[in-house]
């Protein structure tokens, strides 16, 4: 695997696709705006970074990235992602995406949407619960002491193979949560998302990030209730 396509490529997808470079992959970039609009982080990121239309990023991924507001979800593209494991760090907002009835219903969760739009692709839930310059700040290579883990959800266990190997070389151990229904253990109003990485402030934005162990994230993940 050598290169990450990214459908989406604000704080998260752009953060993720630093790192990625970083660690020798190559990427493809796109947004809603267009490729010309991401000039400055192609330049940013070097050789190993070009911009396309999200088909063009969707098709070039060994491994996929999707950073996009939840609303704009049925705008992934199908066929270019078909067998494709499909990395999702979307959260429910409802002031930035307007209302879900499933989801305040908690009949399903976000990637599980994901997931029926994509239907022949396999759907990795990771990178929502971590504030973007804590995931940039606490990356650590493997068998640093103070290496922090990632949260993954997905009912595909090759899926979750490939996305817990594209961790580790990014800098982050991984724990999985389970399938994509358990998915809701780490979204936005539950224990490990966003303060875990902030030693608990609740500012956490305001924190330069705290590294946090698996048996942390295990524990806050354990004790998430809906």
């Amino acid at each position: 695997m050598t290169t990450i396509g990214f459908i989406g490529s604000g704080n998260i997808g752009g953060t993720v696709a630093r790192l990625a470079v970083a660690a020798g992959y190559d990427v493809v970039l796109s947004n809603s705006r267009g490729p010309q609009t991401l000039k400055e982080l192609v330049d940013e990121l070097g050789p190993k970074a070009s911009a396309g239309t999200s088909a063009e990023a969707a098709a070039a991924g060994d491994l996929v990235v999707v950073s996009i507001p939840l609303k704009a979800y049925r705008d992934v593209p199908v066929e270019p992602l078909a067998g494709k494991t499909v990395l999702d760090t979307n959260n429910y907002y409802t002031q930035r995406d307007g209302a879900f009835p499933e989801l305040d219903a908690e009949s399903t969760t976000s990637s599980e949407l994901l997931q029926q739009h994509l239907t022949t692709s396999k759907i990795v839930k990771v990178f929502n619960n971590i504030y973007f310059e804590h995931l940039r700040a606490l990356a650590r290579p493997a068998g640093a002491a103070d290496r922090s883990a990632l949260a993954i959800a997905g009912d595909d266990a090759g899926a979750k193979g490939e996305t817990t190997a594209f961790l580790d070389r990014i800098g982050y151990d991984t724990v999985d949560a389970g399938s994509l229904a358990d998915g809701w253990r780490f979204q936005p109003g539950t224990p490990s998302y966003g303060f875990l990485y902030a030693g608990g402030i609740e500012n956490f934005w305001e924190s330069p990030g705290v590294p946090t162990e698996a048996a942390a994230l295990r524990a806050k993940l354990a004790a998430a209730q809906r």
